[in-house]
């Protein structure tokens, strides 16, 4: 088996490092991953400079760009076969909600799926001081859930599953929930400041966040100490409003 890590919190990230560990015995392991931190990138491409690539062992690379180029890269230049799965993360921080639009982490699990691969994306959900004292803890529940998920019969098609890990011990971890996408609000994202010469500058991040959902979403699985896995794929057409456009659409 053939597995390509990736992530979007750069080659040296704590949960990189850990998602190999935990995966390491259950195939042949390639990392290609970004050089520096590209989070909230989305499924973005670097199209106005070339990328460089840097080798920095048999199974290792580096990449001066996006998580989706690295995916990109490495199934289409770098690796001498196409990978059997894709795993991106560990995030630090969740991806849950909303947030799945946003994530590299998602991202690069994404083009895994749009290139033909099965493809999981696994995040932290909780806080990256959190992340780094707590991870370590997980790997022996990283490395079943991997393998069962690599293990199954048939693997959802056009289909990626994104992944959050409850921010408690691995000891405390109470199983694994099938979940929806839940709810997020962010309050005071945007803080106003100056740069060194008095102009006004805004910066997007910070302030706070309250997440809401079901009791099958992401957050509540996560909130009560369950791993969640919530099925995703590519096809955003809203089908219910599709089979109901009789009821709101007029022909021009």
């Amino acid at each position: 088996m053939r597995i390509l890590l990736s992530n979007d919190d750069g080659i040296l990230a704590k949960g990189l490092q850990v998602l190999e560990h935990a995966v390491s015995p259950l195939g042949d392991i390639h990392v290609v991953a970004p050089d520096r931190e590209q989070s909230a990138t989305s499924h973005s491409l670097t199209l106005h400079h070339p990328l460089r690539p840097v080798r920095l062992g048999e199974k290792r690379w580096q990449v001066d760009g996006t998580p989706t180029d690295c995916v990109m890269l490495a199934c289409e230049a770098l690796l001498d076969q196409r990978p059997d799965f894709v795993l991106s993360g560990i995030n630090h921080g969740p991806n849950m909600g909303e947030d799945v639009l946003y994530s590299g982490t998602v991202a690069a699990a994404m083009e895994g799926l749009a290139l033909g691969i099965p493809a999981v994306a696994l995040s932290f959900a909780g806080s990256v001081l959190r992340a780094d004292a707590i991870l370590d803890t997980q790997v022996s529940q990283i490395r079943a859930l991997v393998d069962h998920l690599m293990r199954l019969s048939t693997f959802p098609p056009n289909t990626l599953l994104n992944v959050n890990l409850p921010a408690v011990p691995g000891e405390e971890i109470k199983g694994i929930r099938l979940t929806r996408l839940g709810r997020r609000v962010f309050s005071d994202s945007i803080t106003k400041m100056k740069d060194p010469w008095g102009r006004e500058i805004l910066w997007i991040g910070g302030g706070s966040v309250e997440w809401s959902g079901p009791e099958d979403s992401d957050f509540r699985a996560v909130h009560d100490g369950y791993i969640s896995v919530t099925p995703l794929h590519l096809d955003l057409t809203h089908r219910d409003i599709l089979n109901a456009a009789t009821d709101w659409w007029q022909a021009p």
